[in-house]
C-alpha cells in the first residue's frame, strides 16, 4: 500500500526503533480510509515543520508510560507534535517577585493546571490554595535553584522517566472536528499500542480527556495498565488523586 512521501519524510523526526511500527501504522490508516492520508498531505494542518512524529524521538525500548492528550495545540507556534508541550512557552516561572507561573504558562490552561497538579503532588501546594502567595512561594523556591525552570526541561524530565507524549489525534485542522481526525488515526494507535503491548514489560497508559479515553475501544489498550483522568483544562484535574500518586514519586519538577 502506497503511503504519501510527505508522511514518510516526517519519519526523520522519530527514533529509528519506531520506523517499522510507524510505517505499519500509516498503512493501517490507509487501509481503513484510502483517501485520508492523500487528502491530509495536500491540506494545511498542525503541527508544522514535519513534526508529525516528533513524540517518537524516545526509543521504543525506553517507553515506560504513554501519556495521551487530545490533539495538537490550535496555534502554529504552540503545536510541537508532543502533547502538552506548548512551543510558545519558555520559562515556567514568573520573573516578578510576587509572581507565580509565567504569563505564557498561565495563558495555556491545560499546562497551567498540569503544573499546579505537579506542585500539589510534590507537596509544594495545598489543593485548596494553588494561586496567589502560595504559588509565588513556589516560584521563589524554583528561582533559587534545584528546580527546573523551562518547559524544555520539563519535557526532558518526563522523557528521562520514559514518557511517550502523544496526542490521540496527531493533527489539528481548523475546519475538521478533532474527534473526526482522532477517529482516522485510531488504526495508527492500535499499531503503536500493539508494539508496546508485545514487550515483556508493558508501559502504563495515562489517558487524559474524553478523546484519549476512546482508545479503550482497542482490545490491546483495555488489557494494559491505565491511569485515567479528566483533561487538564478542567480545574478538577489539579486535585486528581490518581495523578498525584503517579507523578508525586517521579519529582519531575526537580533537576535530576
Amino acid at each position: 500500500m502506497t503511503i504519501p512521501p510527505h508522511f514518510l519524510a516526517a519519519l526523520d523526526r522519530a527514533d529509528p526503533s519506531w520506523h517499522p511500527v510507524l510505517v505499519k501504522g500509516l498503512e493501517a490508516v490507509a487501509a481503513a480510509d484510502p483517501a485520508y492520508l492523500p487528502a491530509l498531505a495536500e491540506d494545511t494542518y498542525l503541527p508544522t515543520e514535519m513534526r508529525l512524529f516528533a513524540a517518537f524521538a524516545l526509543p521504543l525500548e525506553r517507553v515506560r508510560y504513554v501519556l495521551v492528550g487530545e490533539g495538537p495545540y490550535p496555534r502554529a507556534e504552540s503545536a510541537t507534535g508532543v502533547c502538552f508541550m506548548d512551543g510558545a512557552v519558555d520559562s515556567l516561572w514568573s520573573e516578578l517577585a510576587d509572581g507565580g507561573l509565567s504569563k505564557r504558562v498561565n495563558r495555556a490552561t491545560s499546562l497551567r493546571n498540569f503544573m499546579k497538579m505537579l506542585l500539589v503532588a510534590d507537596g509544594q501546594l495545598q489543593e485548596a490554595d494553588t494561586a496567589g502567595a502560595a504559588l509565588a512561594a513556589c516560584a521563589t523556591r524554583a528561582r533559587a535553584g534545584g528546580a527546573i525552570g523551562t518547559l524544555a526541561e520539563l519535557q526532558e524530565r518526563l522523557t528521562e522517566h520514559g514518557f511517550l507524549l502523544l496526542n490521540a489525534s496527531l493533527v489539528f485542522r481548523t475546519h475538521v472536528a478533532p474527534v473526526k481526525d482522532a477517529k482516522a488515526w485510531l488504526p495508527f494507535f492500535a499499531t503503536v499500542i500493539d508494539a508496546l503491548a508485545a514487550r515483556a514489560e508493558q508501559p502504563q497508559l495515562v489517558l487524559w480527556g474524553k478523546i484519549a479515553e476512546q482508545l479503550n475501544k482497542l482490545p490491546a489498550v483495555q488489557a494494559m495498565p491505565q491511569a485515567v483522568a479528566e483533561h487538564p483544562y478542567n480545574l478538577s484535574f489539579i486535585a486528581n488523586k490518581d495523578m498525584h500518586a503517579l507523578f508525586g514519586p517521579l519529582r519531575v519538577l526537580h533537576r535530576s
